[in-house]
């Protein structure tokens, strides 16, 4: 492929058909996000139950441990999400600027650094607030039934 600038039209169906694909992996990062929310939550509540039916509630520290895993998945599915929000947002600077080349199209890539990306989805109150406040619930759980 070459890196010559191509003279499309914003309207056509080839780029039509690139913000499509674009569109559909952020929507499904952004499902895998809520999916994970909604099993961690799941997940939890199965272990509090069975830690209550047991009458074990030292054992409520199990649900930490899931808690922490998703909350590690869902950051990554975040910042996937900001990458591909950026490679969208880049082609599209292109297309105005008509700087598109042949690379550009159809290519599905995350654009930035992973790491760094997963640091500002850390800090993330969809993150944070959630998990926080989940592992909150686990530990008072656990506090008010050993009380």
């Amino acid at each position: 492929m070459s890196s010559q600038k191509l003279d499309i039209d914003p309207e056509s169906m080839s780029i039509q058909t690139h913000l499509g694909i674009m569109q559909n992996v952020i929507q499904r990062m952004s499902a895998n996000s809520s999916s994970s929310k909604a099993w961690c939550v799941s997940l939890v509540a199965a272990i509090l139950v069975i830690v209550a039916d047991k009458g074990k509630p030292e054992y409520a520290y199990i649900a930490i441990l899931p808690t922490i895993v998703f909350a590690a998945l869902d950051t990554y599915y975040l910042a996937l999400e900001k990458a591909f929000r950026n490679s969208y947002n880049n082609f599209i600077s292109k297309v105005h600027r008509k700087e598109l080349t042949e690379e550009d199209l159809f290519s599905v890539k995350p654009l930035g650094n992973m790491s760094a990306l997963q640091v500002v989805a850390l800090k993330s109150f969809s993150i944070w607030g959630f998990y926080i406040s989940l592992a909150v619930l686990v530990l008072l759980t656990k506090i008010i039934a050993l009380g």
